[in-house]
């Protein structure tokens, strides 16, 4: 399923990846998962600040613009993300799904298409209490941008032909004010929920989650209770995907951890690495993570 394999690419698969925070072994597993997967071929495009030697052969590498790797836009508020709706960064020909590295592919990525009703739509995790749609949009124009419906970047449905207004406009506020000068500047994904609130919409919670979201709570008693209940382990057994948080908490270090470990993030929300708390979900991702973590105990490269 791969455009240099000679069929026909219908989708864009997109990455990201500056530093050395992932390696390439890791890069090649999370593309050999999400194309054995899909039910069409994708053009798997990687936004990336140097080679990478070991990468599979069939994936485009796009330098990235050097204005989205300055030092300030590389740590927290992860700017330097913005440069996938860059014009001329990635091909504007096919729709595109962006994927955070740390994401588990369980199933066909390329049913989150159905959320675009238009070309413009642009499809983000929800991640505040006001929710993507008319009343969000209403809201934000009401108050001239200043509330507004926020939601999470690890995964992004969009169409880079229609979307290059939200780097094009990061770049000129940057400009303008010299930095970060209004508050949906500080992290990328406030920049795309605010910038492009009228075409915004949420990925529901049957098709993908963020895993600290759906999955910790400051309460082991949540975590149990939420495990227990039977529409929960129905939803999670039918995940397309799940996103975990990064460095802090990989899905290949959960994976090697015994039945009953816990751990908590900063926010103090508590993760219970438990098949009461999470379901499927637990098996699944360690059937994931084994073939990589074993090619990691023989030095093999994948």
């Amino acid at each position: 399923m791969t455009e240099q394999a000679g069929t026909a690419p219908q989708w864009q698969l997109v990455l990201i990846l500056w530093g050395d925070k992932y390696g390439v072994d890791e890069l090649n597993a999370l593309i050999r998962q999400t194309v054995a997967r899909a039910s069409s071929a994708p053009r798997v495009v990687l936004i990336s600040d140097r080679d990478r030697p070991g990468l599979l052969p069939q994936v485009v590498v796009r330098p990235f613009p050097e204005f989205f790797l300055r030092p300030e836009f590389c740590t927290g508020g992860c700017q330097a993300k913005l440069a996938m709706f860059e014009a001329g960064v990635v091909p504007d020909d096919l729709p595109a799904i962006y994927l955070d590295l740390d994401t588990l592919v369980l199933g066909d990525i390329t049913a989150l298409f159905s959320l675009a009703k238009t070309p413009q739509t642009i499809a983000i995790f929800q991640s505040a209490l006001l929710p993507f749609g008319a009343l969000g949009r209403a809201l934000w124009r009401w108050t001239g941008g200043r509330r507004y419906a926020r939601g999470n970047s690890s995964i992004v449905v969009y169409h880079p032909a229609h979307c290059s207004f939200i780097a094009a406009r990061f770049r000129a506020l940057f400009d303008e004010h010299g930095g970060f000068g209004i508050r949906p500047m500080i992290a990328d994904e406030r920049f795309i929920s605010w910038v492009a609130q009228p075409v915004m919409r949420a990925i529901p919670r049957s098709m993908a989650v963020k895993f600290p979201t759906e999955f910790m709570t400051p309460w082991r008693w949540l975590n149990y209770l939420r495990g227990a209940l039977p529409w929960n382990r129905r939803r999670w057994a039918g995940l397309i995907a799940v996103t975990f948080p990064g460095l802090n908490l990989k899905g290949q270090d959960l994976a090697v951890q015994p039945e009953g470990f816990e751990f908590v993030d900063r926010k103090g929300r508590r993760l219970i690495w438990s098949d009461r708390t999470l379901g499927p979900l637990r098996r699944r991702t360690i059937d994931y993570y084994s073939a990589l973590i074993a090619q990691d105990n023989t030095g093999e490269s994948q």
